[in-house]
């Protein structure tokens, strides 16, 4: 069995759960464009205090995390999301850290597995 060469972009999961290497390519490029844009807007609502912006995103990426996404991403996605619908801006600005700093990651193991 061989493992991804990734520390949170699961493509064997992906492949998997989606059945073929062109359908894996189609929502990878669409992963990564919501990477290109959510990232900075999270970053942003988090500057600006938006709870409920950041909550709103969280959810919408929860979709994608299963399915691209190994466990402990999935998981730390599930618990921030959660905690954004009540938390205040400097708690879930606390909990973002670690989170923004995966899925940076994340960003870039998509490209470079496009790239290749």
């Amino acid at each position: 069995m061989t493992t991804d060469p990734f520390q949170y972009l699961n493509t064997q999961r992906a492949a998997e759960f989606i059945g073929d290497s062109a359908g894996v390519n189609r929502l990878l490029t669409t992963l990564k464009a919501t990477l290109d844009a959510d990232l900075p807007t999270l970053r942003q609502r988090l500057a600006d205090g938006n709870t409920q912006g950041v909550h709103d995103l969280l959810h919408q990426f929860k979709g994608f995390a299963p399915v691209f996404c190994v466990d402990s991403l999935v998981e730390l996605v599930i618990q921030v999301e959660a905690m954004s619908k009540q938390a205040s801006p400097k708690a879930l600005q606390k909990a973002m850290a670690p989170l923004l700093d995966q899925l940076t990651v994340l960003h870039a193991e998509v490209e470079r597995q496009l790239a290749a």
